[in-house]
């Protein structure tokens, strides 16, 4: 063991990992649930320590909806460290920039706010609040946000546009009561090379990641070299206090465990990224991107199973 990030093999188990028979029966039982619960899914669990890693196609890339804004705070606060920004400045918000409210944050207000860049950050990040989001993509266009991760190491995370785009997509345009259509044309109308009739789908035009590649970046914030470590732990503080734990923190949030994470979402994609670390000193990165194939919007069962499928594989680790 011991073989360092990247060393598992896509779809399979990570080289040097015993038990290869029960593992690749393990991964062939998680494909089989995921799609029999209407998933497709892209996995990667790594033991942050010794570098083991079980994953599931973890090298496809998928638009990373919400997942963006981890790399857009990780931007804002280097760019905060080497002084080009102050966290303290207070900035004018304008209510509405993103059009679809979301259950909570700035897109609720009726009002102008004036808040802070750091308070933005929290908003953006624990509470996935588009507004603020789109409020520091102004500060730190895509583009430089792109630049910045690949001066710190980050490689493959495509970042190409701000969070309000995710809210023109064909759900705004049907009736409540139609909604299932649109989420039957993101379902349907995607191409072999991952093209799609929808931009926001489709992976050269969207903003994208891989379970491979968000894993990295999680690895990167927790055990830090070219990132420096008051910004790292500042992330990690982040994800610490989100807010949204509906998906994968009912199978690693524990009185023995820390689960920090971020979620993201978008017509019939659901994804989580996240670290647990145990009372035991043992600490996993987790990531799980998927597709679903059932035209709905509220799957509590497709969560549930995102969930089982991870802690599966974390469970497995443990083991060898």
């Amino acid at each position: 063991m011991g073989n360092g990030p990247g060393s598992g093999l896509d779809g399979g188990m990570g080289s040097g990992l015993g038990g290869g028979a029960n593992t690749e029966a393990l991964l062939r039982d998680i494909r089989l649930q995921l799609r029999d619960g209407g998933l497709h899914g892209c996995l990667l669990v790594r033991d942050l320590h010794t570098g083991d890693e079980l994953g599931i196609e973890a090298d496809t890339h998928l638009p990373s909806a919400s997942l963006v804004k981890v790399p857009l705070a990780l931007a804002t606060v280097e760019r905060i460290r080497r002084g080009e920004l102050d966290g303290a400045t207070v900035l004018e918000v304008r209510p509405g920039l993103v059009t679809t409210p979301g259950p909570t944050g700035l897109s609720r207000f009726r009002h102008p706010a004036r808040i802070a860049i750091d308070d933005l950050l929290y908003l953006s990040t624990c509470l996935s609040d588009g507004t603020a989001a789109d409020a520091l993509f102004e500060l730190t266009p895509p583009a430089q946000v792109a630049g910045i991760l690949h001066e710190l190491g980050i490689r493959g995370i495509a970042v190409r546009h701000c969070v309000g785009e995710l809210f023109d997509t064909p759900v705004e345009r049907f009736d409540a009561d139609q909604a299932h259509l649109a989420h039957a044309l993101a379902i349907d109308a995607g191409t072999s090379g991952r093209g799609h009739r929808v931009p926001q789908l489709d992976t050269t035009r969207a903003n994208t990641g891989s379970a491979r590649t968000f894993v990295d970046l999680l690895q990167a914030l927790w055990t830090p070299s070219k990132i420096h470590p008051d910004v790292a732990e500042r992330l990690r503080d982040l994800l610490a206090h989100n807010v949204l734990r509906h998906r994968l923190t009912p199978d690693f949030s524990s009185d023995a465990s820390v689960w920090s994470s971020k979620t993201g979402t978008l017509l019939n994609l659901r994804h989580e990224i996240g670290v647990v670390e145990h009372s035991d000193g043992q600490s996993f990165a987790i990531a799980v991107l998927t597709e679903s194939l059932v035209p709905a919007g509220a799957q509590p069962g497709a969560d549930a199973l995102m969930a089982q499928a991870a802690r599966s594989l974390r469970d497995h680790l443990r083991q060898l």
